[in-house]
């Protein structure tokens, strides 16, 4: 109740009773988040919002088998949003198996980033939009071949949900940089 009466104060008169409601929803989700490593909740968004890098999920194969995969993402109102196409292999996987693994990371010294475990869902009516808006992100909105090749088949495509229950972040830059 403290949460919601603070939350209620610290907005009034700058947003409205919805958007304080869906505020107070995700701040909700996050206090059922295990968090480890040492970044904040807020650190984390931030670097999600700062990275252009594909997320690697992983997901579990009808077969039993973990299988690795890049995604685009944004990560808003506490979940990640991918998109990818309706007859992708992963969709049955995660129709199989909702529990999974990501992460969001670069490969090049020094090392950081944030791994975590989460539950998928699938959304098979906003795919089309999802994926206009991970191409804004990660290729920008000047049209371009690849752009109009990427959209035109935005028809087949759905969008994935992962809500993360566990997110642990690293970083080695301090004792990876040379003093």
């Amino acid at each position: 109740m403290e949460l919601n009466t603070n939350l209620d104060r610290y907005f009034d008169g700058f947003v409205g009773k919805n958007y304080r409601r869906k505020i107070r929803k995700i701040w909700s989700d996050m206090r059922n988040l295990k968090l480890t490593g040492p970044w904040s909740v807020h650190e984390i968004e931030q670097y999600f919002a700062q990275k252009t890098i594909p997320l690697r999920l992983s997901v579990i194969s009808r077969a039993g088998w973990p299988v690795v995969l890049s995604l685009w993402y944004l990560f808003e109102d506490g979940v990640f949003k991918c998109a990818t196409r309706r007859n992708a292999k992963v969709v049955d996987m995660i129709d199989g198996n909702p529990r999974c693994g990501l992460e969001v990371a670069g490969e090049t010294l020094p090392y950081h980033g944030v791994r975590g475990q989460g539950v998928a869902t699938i959304d098979e009516q906003n795919g089309a939009a999802m994926l206009e808006r991970l191409a804004d992100r990660y290729i920008g909105q000047k049209e371009t071949p690849f752009r109009r090749w990427l959209l035109a088949g935005t028809h087949d495509e759905v969008a994935i949900t992962i809500t993360p229950i566990r997110l642990m972040s690293w970083d080695y830059r301090d004792r990876m940089t040379d003093p």
